[in-house]
């Protein structure tokens, strides 16, 4: 196994898709790259992630463009993820929108995260010398708020824990659409490193149970329909539960994280090994699992050092 992760040798430029999934609302999608969500409101626009740096917070904005000439008032981040934030500059919205628990996240956590996936992620991050700081939000909610565009209705809201304590996601309910940041993937892995396993497929129900007419995922394509969101909802519950339920049953009898890598792999890899991003988001996910499995509820902070370490008790 190399030292090196997956993503540090992905260097080319990724294909951009700009895919309606609804009156007014779109998905910007990239081969498996984070992706952002657009709301077009009666006078002014929502954008739902801000991509990991002005550089390609642009390329989001060229598109915005390309269907309208509102201006950007809200910024919905759906958890702290540096991959996600550090673009959140150019917008030039007057709302920055987080959970509290997301919030609380950026100032725990969020230089550490911001370091580690900047040795993980060398091509989303060029250009990164334009980011000025931290991004945090102007404006937090608990469990729920709704924003107007216009007469337009927007619902964020906290439904429980997944992809991090913090999640996002977002609802229009006058087009039942849904951007559900990375609680939801669509042939790409779910990177469960802050992840919360146990608590993951409930808030998958907690999606499902809005019956979304389309879904823009964390990563992937646009789902639009029935029978692909439920497609993708069902993927996203296999992915989380293959990839817990063999290191729970190697912590159960006392075994080591290397064999709780080997579990893994031989249960995901027939299922999900040409998903996007699914080497390099396997050793984070099964050193949570892990963690998890041990009783560790509050998933333990990224550092670049420690991303190393990992390597070295996976080699073992």
């Amino acid at each position: 196994m190399s030292k090196a992760f997956a993503s540090q040798g992905d260097l080319e430029e990724k294909t951009i898709s700009f895919t309606q999934v609804g009156d007014g609302l779109y998905a910007f999608t990239a081969q498996g790259d984070p992706n952002t969500g657009v709301i077009i409101g009666d006078e002014s626009v929502m954008i739902v992630e801000a991509q990991a740096t002005p550089r390609l917070a642009r390329k989001v904005i060229d598109c915005v463009r390309s269907v309208t000439d509102k201006p950007i008032s809200h910024l919905v981040l759906t958890h702290y993820h540096a991959v996600r934030v550090l673009g959140a500059s150019v917008y030039g919205a007057r709302e920055i929108i987080m959970s509290d628990t997301a919030a609380a996240m950026v100032e725990e956590r969020g230089q550490e995260d911001w370091d580690s996936e900047f040795g993980r992620f060398p091509r989303l991050f060029q250009g990164h010398e334009e980011i000025p700081g931290l991004t945090r939000p102007t404006t937090t909610f608990s469990d729920r708020m709704t924003v107007y565009l216009g007469r337009r209705r927007v619902d964020i809201m906290h439904l429980g824990r997944a992809h991090t304590a913090g999640d996002a996601v977002i609802w229009v309910p006058d087009q039942e659409v849904m951007f559900t940041g990375d609680i939801v993937e669509y042939h790409s892995a779910c990177y469960c490193g802050d992840g919360h396993f146990a608590d993951w497929p409930e808030t998958l129900a907690e999606i499902a149970a809005y019956e979304p007419k389309a879904i823009a995922p964390g990563r992937g394509d646009a789902l639009v329909g029935e029978d692909q969101v439920a497609a993708a909802l069902a993927a996203t519950a296999d992915f989380v539960r293959s990839t817990y339920k063999p290191v729970a049953k190697v912590v159960a009898r006392g075994g080591t994280l290397r064999e709780a890598w080997d579990a893994v792999r031989a249960e995901c890899d027939p299922k999900f090994a040409d998903y996007a991003i699914y080497e390099h988001c396997l050793p984070f996910n099964v050193a949570r699992a892990y963690d998890e499995a041990r009783g560790i509820d509050t998933p333990r902070i990224w550092t670049a050092e420690r991303d190393q370490t990992m390597w070295a008790d996976l080699q073992s």
